[in-house]
């Protein structure tokens, strides 16, 4: 088992990368924190989640920025040369960079191990909720998206890219809880998804003037 100063060099070395408050160390944090309270619940191994969680989104900025065309595929590169350098164990590596290769949600495709499916759970979980409403208006106001337009109704399908903040909760969020792996991350989603719904109601009603 890895110990606590590993997880501590990863996270010192992976600081630089992030770029954005929506997709910042703060939300490496956070899915840490669900990664780990996830998988002691369902026997997973603690040491691929919690680097992980941390590596993630290491080249979302890039992404973002358009510097590389996918953040899953350029950070599985970046994570494997950091778990080198910082004495994590050899033979658990590639599964963490399977777990970031394998994390991001429109792909759409079925994670193959259980660590994976945590760190995907995790990170759509930090995608619903209060936080996961903060973080739609605060990359809809990076972005300069509007945060509403009755004209623009949501897509039936999220290609990546919401035109307003709340179409974005229609095509993505509101969908998270049905994308869920485990029976613990459903069982979280479910107080945020309703979070979400009770939200989008009350600024619905004060977006028409009706409270």
């Amino acid at each position: 088992m890895a110990g606590n100063s590993v997880f501590e060099s990863i996270r010192k070395k992976s600081e630089g990368f992030f770029g954005h408050s929506h997709h910042g160390k703060d939300h490496a944090e956070r899915v840490y924190n669900l990664a780990v309270k996830i998988g002691k619940e369902e026997n997973a191994d603690l040491d691929v989640l919690k680097a992980a969680a941390l590596l993630h989104d290491i080249a979302r900025t890039m992404e973002d920025e358009g510097k590389v065309e996918d953040h899953a595929v350029e950070g599985a590169k970046i994570a494997r040369k950091i778990l080198e350098e910082t004495g994590f164990p050899a033979q658990k590596v590639e599964e963490v960079v399977y777990c970031v290769e394998a994390h991001r949600f429109r792909k759409g495709s079925e994670a193959g191990s259980l660590e994976a499916k945590i760190l995907q759970d995790a990170d759509r979980l930090d995608a619903t909720g209060a936080i996961g409403l903060a973080r739609v208006f605060a990359r809809g106001g990076w972005a300069n998206l509007p945060m509403h337009d009755p004209s623009i109704p949501p897509k039936g399908e999220y290609d990546g890219r919401s035109l307003t903040s709340i179409n974005h909760l229609y095509e993505k969020i509101l969908k998270a809880k049905e994308a869920m792996n485990t029976r613990t991350a459903k069982s979280i989603a479910e107080g945020r998804h309703k979070f979400v719904e009770e939200f989008l109601g009350r600024f619905l009603k004060e977006w028409n003037g009706e409270l």
